[in-house]
């Protein structure tokens, strides 16, 4: 991490804050940091904060700012004092394997494991979604054990299915909504991880903490999914002691 934050002009209307060259969780999490306390400021000026692995753009009115007043007056807000680690636990239902994960005995291959230890490892683990992109609610996740890293698909897939839990080198992350793409499917949620016509569209956002739950079965998974398509399915969060 950087001693001070770099800024560095994106055109005319946005500047970027660099915390640090590394993606690393303690560079990611002062990026929520200072990104929170950013946002708590409401400056008139910006229009948008857009956290990322380990830098914040910020985007503002150029008829109301210049870029030297801009960086003057982000230079001078402290990071939120909230331990960005405190996040509450998103549990994410999956049913690993089988239709919902086609790529899961090809994770297992590459790591010489066993198909159920691929689901072991993944699940054990908790993750911290670094930032969202890519497309709307998708959640670029870090944490996850090197054991079962995996290469991305030689040749992309041009439809995913909809709630489906990739692996690409040594992130994880959850398709949602049907996109084209090629990280290794190992299994898939029944969750809706973004609807634009929800108060809050995307259920996880940057900063957030996420740990997989493995699912029994196929008719587990459609009990679920009915829950949630009818938004009667609350999922289980919980935060540290």
């Amino acid at each position: 991490m950087y001693e001070s934050p770099k800024f560095t002009p994106a055109g005319d209307c946005a500047v970027v804050i660099e915390l640090g060259d590394e993606i690393s969780p303690e560079c990611n999490r002062a990026v929520h940091a200072l990104s929170k306390a950013l946002t708590h400021e409401r400056i008139p000026a910006v229009r948008d904060i857009i956290p990322t692995y380990r830098s914040i753009l910020v985007q503002y009115d150029a008829a109301q700012s210049s870029y030297d007043d801009m960086k003057s007056l982000l230079s001078n807000i402290p990071p939120s004092a909230e331990d960005p680690s405190n996040a509450p636990l998103v549990h994410i239902p999956v049913l690993y394997g089988g239709n919902h994960g086609p790529d899961l005995d090809f994770v297992a291959r590459s790591a010489g494991m066993s198909p159920q230890e691929v689901i072991d490892t993944h699940s054990n683990a908790e993750y911290l979604v670094y930032m969202m992109g890519f497309t709307p609610g998708f959640p670029y996740l870090g944490g996850m054990p090197p054991q079962i890293a995996a290469p991305r698909r030689t040749t992309p897939r041009t439809a995913i299915p909809q709630g489906s839990v990739g692996i690409a080198e040594t992130q994880t992350g959850v398709y949602p909504i049907e996109s084209p793409g090629g990280w290794q499917l190992i299994g898939r949620t029944p969750l809706t991880l973004f609807d634009p016509q929800r108060d809050t569209p995307s259920l996880l956002d940057a900063g957030a903490r996420v740990k997989f739950q493995p699912l029994p079965n196929e008719d587990e998974y459609q009990r679920i999914h009915q829950h949630a398509q009818s938004n009667q399915y609350r999922h289980a969060t919980h935060t540290k002691e």
